[in-house]
């Protein structure tokens, strides 16, 4: 079952809170703990979060049930951090969604903005929380045409994007059109894997009543208050004579007028003891004015049939402001509340859309997400990770983030007045840094000689010991060896093999494994793919091949992606021969041989070319009975040369996120950085570390 819904609408008052209303009463009835929650509200004073909160008895802290307030988002694009809009708002998402069981999740009102524009921020949100879409449209004015048109632009709009529509209410339809909305959303809806529902206008609900307009003005409640629920359909500014202005009382009428007209104020109470007359909303009374004594008296004989509230402002500014309120539905307005409900309830098939959300399953994997799990994983059991580079800036503001956030236990390796230096210099805040220079470590001869140990039947002599452990890359290797520290990341200002050779020589490969080899996470728009292996070996030989594609699955699985393994060729299933296709189809079998001991019920499959590997309608027509095709998460490229140039090509022209590369086959885990790697990179592969640290110790 899907563990969220995200509800967005087309436009400004489209009727989603009414939507959600309904849909947080069907869930209640199906789940257990179900929280409400706004990534983007009003903060402290959002009136949807309070009315959810309040009707549902929903025991959550305010703060926890939005992501970012307008102000606080506006203070993260002056700051120039709008990347991590999306994160906090996932972290909080998160946070919420991590103690209930569901969370209904309410999009942006279309108050400050184009529609088009919020319609995009919506859908980056509620993909990167990975959650399936309702779409909630108004019906236009312009006719049902425009409606249906505007719904499949903006279902198409919502797929563009990664998002997973699974359900369309149409609200606020004219009574004369909702027949046929309904039977043109049944023309569309064989063409849309998806539910559609038509919900009529109910005419009190887009009224404001008389207390939401108290509310906007800062109005004083002077009589009536029990009445202040009534709707306000229009109203009247009363400033002529009564026999022109009674004829213009209409049913719903908020009569508004300054406070010394004792005459409007006492003709208005007679026309609600009138069966003549219709009945009004309310008196606005302008101006700061109120009754004089005896007209006070008069109204305090009348029954409480009528609010009358009062206002400091003028008639016509007070006016201007009335005609600009548009209806909410306030807490304490249990009779528009179970109007909203019953109307839900009456038009939309609630087992029908529980059941839909029941069998939907969201597939989507953001790079945003990724990066976030990455983060929240490595600290949920913080490891000790080696920073070799101590001195360079990149690696600097890298562990400045990662102290800060507490991904890491960090050590930095080098001359501690120089790192202390840098560190000045670029301003940065790192409190207490752990820092170890090799050359004055009560540990360097101890190191020395355990090296010497491991190398000597290599012909390594002492001197030739003294001389590696001085260099910071096996110094920071040799930490993990002993026991100090749990894993490296190097690589910033060193080449691969600077980083990597340190590694096979003291940590070696970890049983069951003859090579190291490496992945990539290549972060897609809406999923995340493991490319192996692209960096380490020129050209597998079978066996070696099929260790990767082992190697590679356990590694998509540490990192919460469910492994289905393609062995790629430039050909599919038994449709080539060759060398090259031979050594993939050899592969495979040794793969699929050993998975039977190591990985059972792993999912792999080759030859295969790319396109069937992961596209369904590709997969269809070249390999219809395969559990892989169509559907692989792992992509293990038959060499070297094929492996980086794929992943470079994607990376560039598809424009990709690629993280790594990620090594896997060690007994613990040393990470190489690009030369060319940005502060992101560095942390991502600290944390990658340090989860497959954890891995190791048997806590990922």
């Amino acid at each position: 079952m899907a563990n969220s819904l995200y509800v967005t609408a087309t436009e400004a008052r489209s009727g989603k809170s009414l939507v959600a209303l309904g849909l947080m009463e069907m869930l209640l009835r199906k789940v257990e703990k179900v929280a409400f929650f706004r990534p983007i509200s009003a903060g402290k004073h959002d009136s949807d979060i309070q009315l959810f909160s309040s009707r549902f008895n929903l025991k959550i802290a305010h703060e926890r049930m939005y992501g970012l307030s307008a102000e606080e988002i506006g203070a993260l694009l002056t700051a120039g951090k709008s990347d991590e809009i999306v994160e906090k708002i996932i972290e909080k998402y998160r946070d919420l969604a991590g103690e209930h069981d569901f969370v209904l999740c309410e999009g942006t009102d279309f108050a400050t903005s184009t529609s088009a524009f919020e319609l995009d921020i919506n859908a980056e949100i509620c993909k990167n929380l990975g959650s399936p879409v309702l779409l909630v449209a108004k019906a236009q004015p312009a006719g049902v045409k425009a409606t249906i048109t505007g719904i499949e632009l903006a279902l198409d709009s919502l797929r563009e994007r990664g998002c997973h529509p699974i359900a369309t209410i149409v609200n606020r339809i004219a009574s004369e059109d909702q027949g046929i909305i309904l039977k043109a959303l049944e023309e569309i809806r064989s063409a849309q894997a998806q539910l559609f529902y038509a919900i009529p206008e109910e005419p009190p609900l887009g009224k404001p009543t008389v207390r939401e307009i108290a509310d906007v003005l800062g109005a004083h409640v002077l009589y009536g208050g029990e009445q202040l629920t009534r709707h306000v359909y229009n109203f009247t500014v009363a400033a002529m004579q009564l026999h022109n202005f009674l004829p213009r009382i209409e049913r719903g009428s908020l009569i508004i007028t300054p406070g010394d007209r004792a005459d409007v104020i006492v003709a208005c109470l007679a026309a609600m003891s009138s069966k003549s007359m219709e009945n009004i909303a309310g008196i606005l009374l302008t101006g700061g004015l109120r009754p004089e004594k005896p007209i006070q008296t008069l109204i305090e004989g009348f029954p409480p049939l009528v609010p009358i509230i009062s206002v400091e402002q003028n008639t016509f500014p007070t006016a201007a402001v009335v005609d600009k309120i548009h209806a909410t539905i306030l807490p304490e307005d249990d009779r528009k509340i179970m109007q909203a409900i019953a109307l839900f309830e009456e038009h939309v098939d609630a087992e029908q859309l529980a059941e839909k959300l029941i069998t939907v399953r969201t597939t989507i994997l953001t790079p945003k997400m990724f990066e976030y799990e990455l983060i929240q994983k490595a600290k949920a059991a913080t490891q000790h990770i080696i920073l070799p580079e101590g001195d360079e800036p990149r690696i600097l503001r890298a562990a400045e983030i990662l102290t800060r956030r507490e991904v890491a236990n960090i050590t930095l390796l080098g001359n501690r007045e120089r790192i202390l230096g840098r560190i000045s210099e670029l301003g940065l805040r790192i409190r207490d840094p752990d820092i170890i220079d090799p050359q004055t470590s009560p540990f360097f001869d101890d190191y020395v000689n355990t090296f010497y140990e491991l190398r000597k039947s290599k012909g390594i002599t002492i001197d030739n010991a003294q001389d590696m452990i001085s260099d910071v890359n096996y110094f920071g290797t040799m930490m993990i060896y002993k026991g100090h520290a749990d894993g490296m990341v190097s690589g910033a200002i060193h080449s691969t093999a600077s980083t990597i050779r340190p590694a096979l020589e003291i940590i070696r490969t970890k049983p069951g494994f003859s090579i190291v080899s490496s992945v990539f996470f290549m972060c897609l728009e809406d999923r995340v793919l493991v490319y192996g292996d692209c960096a380490v070996n020129p050209d597998p030989s079978p066996s070696q091949l099929a260790e990767i594609a082992l190697a590679s699955a356990q590694t998509a699985q540490t990192f919460g992606i469910l492994p289905v393994v393609a062995m790629l060729s430039y050909s599919t299933g038994e449709s080539g021969r060759g060398e090259d296709v031979d050594k993939v189809r050899e592969a495979t079998r040794i793969a699929k041989q050993k998975a039977m001991e190591v990985y059972p019920g792993l999912k792999i499959d080759g030859p295969i070319q790319y396109d069937a590997a992961v596209d369904p309608s590709v997969a269809r027509a070249k390999m219809p009975a395969s559990e892989v095709a169509g559907k692989a998460t792992v992509l293990i490229f038959p060499d070297l040369n094929t492996g980086n140039n794929t992943y470079k090509a994607v990376q560039r022209s598809a424009g990709a996120i690629a993280v790594g590369p990620v090594l896997q086959g060690l007994r613990n885990p040393v990470n190489d950085l690009s030369r060319g790697c940005t502060i992101p990179d560095i942390v991502n592969t600290v944390a990658i570390t340090a989860i497959q640290a954890q891995s190791v110790k048997g806590l990922a």
